[in-house]
């Protein structure tokens, strides 16, 4: 590091689940680089995942605006939700998140047999209500598992048992389904382009399907992951029966069709594109120029493991990252399992963010306090480094505070 000219260094992480929003998360590296080299001339960029936040951050980036509405949440109960629409006054950004996301699913009530995605039809159906004629699904952070059952469901369509009654909310009633109607099926859809960011590497079933994958993530045990696996399986083959828009789509095993719970495969069933996260979140966002301005790059993630390099924001920065020849430090609140995968997708090194061994709710307290202590240190230990290549006349150095 050479102190002839500022050290520059780019933050974009994602946000830590049910803990910090990306934000937050950028501002409390930000201090801890600052800390350690206050001339640091530090570039935040917080990147969605179209999890939480995602609509917040597309609306300010593009000079956008957010609406708030009462929706049915996850678990029945009605919750207090949003969207974005964006500056071009055409485009809405539903955030699933907002309305099915696995923080408004108390711990106690985690069961993705029963859960359900009817808030996330609302806010689609709200967007309409506004004349917009792009609505962008962002998938992350969801507390379900209903195979977009219940968006649809609220977006007109109805799931008929053997008697021809409309069947509970939730994967639960998809056990019962024997026929889908589509008649009634809002018909502002058909002029309205639908496109869902989402990571595509999530499939509806099979052994890497949605149900085996985050069934336990979102409460399921060993005995509902296999319940939800055949429930899934076959919800997808009714979709592909009876819904016109399902046609020659493969619902199963098409990239994305697993994507919060299955809310890809429920909405590509009436015409919703399924499209890469990254490329459609980072339309508004020059992340490369950024990039090519930096010196070290640094991201963060709640959990390094071995889910990262599967379309994680950690693992896309890094890719980025190292297409341009930069380093890459990742901060993590926890380091998982496997979590030496992820150097494959260019991170150099990584960092845990927490002191010693606390519980949960302390550190999701503390997150911000733990994520600027803990950039702190790795700063410090890069510049032991850089003063050890400076004493083997190799670099220059940059002092600490």
């Amino acid at each position: 590091m050479n102190t002839s000219s500022p050290f520059h260094v780019l933050v974009a992480p994602s946000g830590f689940k049910e803990s910090l929003d990306a934000d937050t998360v950028a501002a409390a590296v930000s201090e801890g680089i600052r800390r350690v080299v206050p001339g640091a001339e530090v570039v935040c960029l917080p990147i969605v995942d179209g999890g939480e936040g995602t609509a917040a951050a597309l609306a300010a980036a593009t000079g956008g605006r957010i609406v708030r509405r009462r929706v049915t949440g996850p678990t029945g109960a009605p919750v207090d939700s949003h969207f974005a629409v964006l500056g071009d006054g055409s485009t809405a950004v539903v955030e699933m998140a907002a309305a099915a996301g696995l923080r408004l699913v108390p711990r106690e009530a985690r069961n993705p047999l029963r859960t359900s995605t009817r808030g996330v039809g609302e806010l689609i159906r709200h967007a309409l209500d506004l004349g917009c004629r792009r609505v962008l699904i962002g998938c992350g952070d969801s507390g379900t598992s209903d195979g977009g059952a219940g968006a649809l469901a609220a977006l007109g369509m109805r799931l008929l048992d053997a008697e021809g009654r409309q069947v509970p909310d939730g994967a639960r009633g998809l056990r019962r389904v024997v026929r889908i109607d589509a008649a009634g099926l809002d018909p502002r859809l058909a002029d309205v382009a639908l496109e869902v960011a989402c990571n595509p590497t999530n499939v509806l079933t099979g052994p890497r399907g949605v149900a085996r994958v985050f069934g336990p993530q979102k409460g399921a045990t060993p005995a509902q992951v296999d319940r939800l696996a055949k429930i899934l399986k076959r919800w997808s083959q009714l979709l592909e029966r009876d819904v016109p828009g399902a046609a020659g789509r493969d619902l199963r095993r098409g990239l994305g069709t697993g994507a919060s719970g299955g809310l890809g495969a429920g909405l590509a069933a009436v015409g919703a594109r399924l499209r890469p996260r990254f490329d459609v979140l980072l339309e508004s966002i020059d992340l490369d120029a950024a990039i090519a301005g930096a010196d070290l790059v640094v991201t963060a993630e709640g959990s390094i493991d071995a889910q990262t390099p599967h379309g994680k924001v950690p693992a896309e920065v890094a890719r980025r990252a190292k297409a341009q020849g930069k380093p890459v430090l990742a901060m993590a609140g926890t380091i998982g399992a496997h979590a030496d995968a992820v150097y494959a997708t260019g991170i150099d090194a990584i960092q845990c963010i927490l002191p010693s061994p606390v519980d949960l709710e302390e550190a999701c307290a503390r997150g911000a306090e733990f994520v600027a202590d803990g950039t702190e240190r790795a700063m410090r230990t890069m510049l032991m480094g850089a003063a050890l290549a400076v004493a083997s006349g190799t670099a220059t150095f940059v002092h600490a505070a």
